[in-house]
């Protein structure tokens, strides 16, 4: 058990402890929390590349504070010009790894660059400095990425860029050894020179999308010229005093809001922490979410979500009196992957900037495009190719996404970010950290440290197994599958629970940061 690190002035928490330091550098040259966060934002994509890049997308929740209120960033990217069903004719489902899984444009540098146009103080080359360090130079490869290396092999060595990258000389990077990515380092070297428009429109775009086309690709380079993120209006909701934020659709964060409305209902404070009625609780508001989210979610540009009626506290009371404390729900789980790697950073001034990022499976696509050292997602392989279902394949839609950054709130300021790696985990995950905080007084480290469950996905895998850590008591595993739960344990401290972190700003002003024992990360702060 770690303890939460308090800070006076500052805090940084991000799942790989040197994405950490590089937003703290950053902080200590002059910056604010929107240059730390695009540092850490950078360095992540460097020091975890099997969980995100610059191939990928992002969601971004900000508070400035002479703006006084929070705001979204969507910098997840649009399906290509030609991206349509006929493409995949003949097959169930878009493929999951290869050059075909490269459906969506990649949004990541799109939000590094609103970010610093809208609040930052510092050049992007400033903010890339640690990244770029870390990728000529090296880094210590961590026990994490060397482990998803392992089980992931066999597809790295599918095509010559990639396997050149990860498996230098055809061999694995032992853990502690030097991890040198030296194109990607001239693709950020080219970046901070020429800025945002020379990643969409300019060279690194053409090597892109040439290599692409090459190997049979759909992304062309209208598909990346015609790209651009929006400012967005987040959700807000309520729990115990708290306004809540999440990102809006194509972002399952209202699946957050909902769980917190529904179990509003409940006195979970009266119960025992992770005693049976606290766990069966949470877990199946969640699922009551996740029907009403698999059933809507998708590209709200494309189809009509009736959020004010799932966001109602009406709503909310009727799902509330549907839970059996003696039964628990079936539902059918989605298909879903978890490379993921939330981070947050508060600053001295009370800027703060809870953000997300991933490639959706370890790796992405596995495709690494030409030269660039970029590891393109596969976000677009959760496109459904049944006409009928609210997240079909159509040209330029963005996809159902799991990104979920949060962030909570006490007369108009922020006092708690909080999010975690982890497809489906994400919401759970959430939850479980916000009400232990608020309904059981927990520090962030604490929160984030007691026993995790998750329902339903696992990397990449469609069950409805409930998966509990070790340290959950057999007297609780066997109430709750008794209640009709497929229980499964894990280990103590299981990755699979995802990587989380959180900062909270208390009343005296101080700064907690807690990060997960279950990544590589830390929590920086003075």
């Amino acid at each position: 058990m770690r303890k939460a690190v308090v800070g006076t002035k500052t805090m940084v928490v991000s799942p790989h402890y040197l994405a950490s330091a590089a937003g703290a550098r950053i902080l200590e040259q002059g910056g604010n929390a929107f240059d730390a966060a695009v540092a850490v934002s950078a360095c992540l994509a460097v020091v975890y590349p099997h969980m995100t890049g610059l191939g990928g997308d992002s969601f971004w929740l900000t508070y400035h504070h002479s703006d006084g209120q929070v705001r979204g960033y969507n910098a997840s990217g649009r399906s290509g010009y030609r991206a349509n069903r006929e493409v995949y004719a003949g097959r169930i489902e878009i493929p999951t790894r290869g050059v075909l899984s490269v459906v969506t444009v990649p949004g990541m540098v799109d939000g590094w660059d609103a970010m610093l146009r809208e609040y930052g103080r510092l050049t992007l080359g400033q903010v890339l400095a640690p990244a770029i360090e870390y990728a000529s130079k090296g880094f210590a490869m961590s026990r994490n990425q060397y482990e998803y290396t392992v089980m992931n092999e066999a597809m790295l060595r599918g095509t010559a860029p990639t396997s050149a990258i990860y498996l230098p000389e055809g061999r694995i990077v032992k853990p502690g050894r030097r991890f040198v990515q030296a194109e990607l380092a001239q693709t950020l070297r080219e970046l901070a020179q020429h800025g945002r428009d020379f990643f969409y429109k300019g060279a690194i775009a053409e090597e892109m999308t040439s290599y692409l086309q090459e190997q049979g690709g759909l992304l062309v380079m209208d598909d990346f010229a015609d790209h651009e993120g929006n400012w967005v209006t987040p959700l807000q909701g309520s729990y115990r005093g708290y306004s809540v934020y999440q990102m809006p659709p194509n972002s399952q964060g209202f699946v957050g809001l909902m769980a917190l409305h529904i179990l509003e209902n409940f006195d979970l404070g009266s119960m025992e922490h992770g005693s049976f009625e606290y766990y069966h609780s949470m877990i199946e508001a969640l699922k009551l979410g996740f029907r009403d989210r698999n059933e809507y979610l998708t590209d709200p540009d494309f189809a009509d979500i009736p959020l004010h009626r799932l966001l109602s506290q009406e709503y909310a009371r009727e799902l509330a009196a549907s839970i059996r404390m003696d039964r628990a729900l079936s539902l059918e789980a989605e298909q879903m992957g978890s490379d993921t790697a939330y981070a947050a950073v508060v600053d001295q001034e009370g800027n703060a900037v809870s953000f997300i990022q991933s490639l959706y499976f370890e790796f992405g696509s596995g495709v690494t495009a030409g030269n660039t050292g970029i590891t393109l997602q596969n976000r677009g392989s959760f496109f459904s190719l049944n006409p009928a279902h609210a997240n079909c394949l159509q040209p330029r839609k963005r996809t159902f996404h799991t990104l979920m950054p949060a962030m909570a709130c006490r007369e108009g300021k922020p006092v708690i970010l909080y999010g975690t790696q982890g497809g489906e985990g994400q919401p759970q995950t959430q939850t479980a950290i916000l009400t232990r905080m608020v309904d059981f007084g927990m520090d962030p480290q604490q929160a984030v440290d007691e026993p995790r469950w998750v329902w339903g996905r696992t990397w990449g895998a469609s069950t409805q197994d409930l998966r509990v850590e070790g340290r959950i008591s057999p007297e609780v595993t066997e109430a709750l599958a008794k209640a009709g739960h497929t229980v499964r344990k894990v280990k103590d401290f299981d990755g699979i629970m995802g990587h989380a972190h959180v900062i909270m700003v208390d009343e005296e002003g101080f700064i907690s940061g807690g990060s997960d024992a279950r990544s590589d990360g830390a929590a920086i702060g003075w």
